[in-house]
């Protein structure tokens, strides 16, 4: 009885310490590569600079400004975390993920250290938008802003999730690069992130509601009040949960079974 005690904490120790390795390689290499954060900067410049500012410009209004900001913190998060999830192809080419996998550790434990390490750059992002945010005279009170950031690593597991799937099908790094942008670039537009999407058509309008950054995004104006939402903010964080774990676990097999086919 207590060696089978001692057996199952010791796997889950070895499980949490593959976590934290994981977890602590994608925060060293994001420090390490100014280019993560210079896009940290010069995505939300673009996006809220050029397109929302034009929307200021010709709307007006304080409103506005705040529906911008939280549209693209959740953007960001989105968005960092999903191109931090395609080093997982890198790590393929050059059999990081292989070395992993030969110490008996479970393919779960190397996605979700992953996805760990991808949220906490994600959060990291969120200061170029709000530095851009000050430049635009755009702000938040500090009690949202504590509420997007208790709600950060739920959006964060949610694109780390859904991005799984193609990591599992995808092993050209230039392939997958390509595929990211084809997932980050419509939701981004068609999820209410910068532009209002009450007004859309019927296909677009469709479109919408099978996005997952359209449920975060309505879920974080809910909960802040910046916006009334467009669902029940209990809605919101189910269809959320609901399509991390079905994401999660699709993603996870293809994954896996590309590891072993290898």
């Amino acid at each position: 009885m207590n060696e089978n005690l001692n057996h199952r904490k010791s796997d889950i120790l070895r499980e949490l310490n593959s976590i934290i390795a994981v977890v602590a390689r994608d925060i060293t290499v994001f420090f390490k590569s100014p280019s993560m954060l210079i896009v940290t900067l010069i995505m939300p410049l673009f996006m809220m600079g050029m397109i929302g500012g034009n929307m200021m410009g010709i709307v007006g209004g304080a409103n506005l400004g705040e529906f911008m900001l939280v549209g693209m913190l959740v953007t960001m998060l989105f968005m960092v975390t999903i191109l931090g999830m395609t080093s997982l192809v890198d790590d393929h080419e050059t059999d990081f993920t292989q070395e992993m996998l030969v110490s008996p550790i479970s393919r779960y434990s190397l996605v979700i250290g992953k996805i760990l390490g991808s949220t906490f750059v994600a959060i990291v992002s969120m200061i170029g938008t709000l530095i851009v945010g000050l430049i635009m005279n755009i702000y938040l009170p500090l009690d949202q802003l504590l509420l997007i950031l208790a709600l950060s690593p739920l959006i964060c597991f949610a694109a780390g999730a859904m991005s799984m799937i193609l990591m599992g099908l995808i092993k050209n790094p230039k392939t997958a690069n390509f595929a990211m942008m084809i997932i980050i670039m419509p939701q981004i537009f068609l999820s209410g992130a910068i532009i209002p999407i009450n007004e859309s058509n019927m296909i677009l309008l469709s479109l919408s509601r099978i996005m997952p950054m359209t449920y975060c995004i309505d879920l974080v104006r809910g909960v802040t009040g910046v916006e009334t939402p467009i669902f029940d903010p209990i809605i919101n964080f189910a269809a959320i949960l609901l399509l991390t774990v079905i994401c999660l676990m699709i993603g996870t097999f293809f994954f896996a079974r590309s590891e072993k086919n290898r």
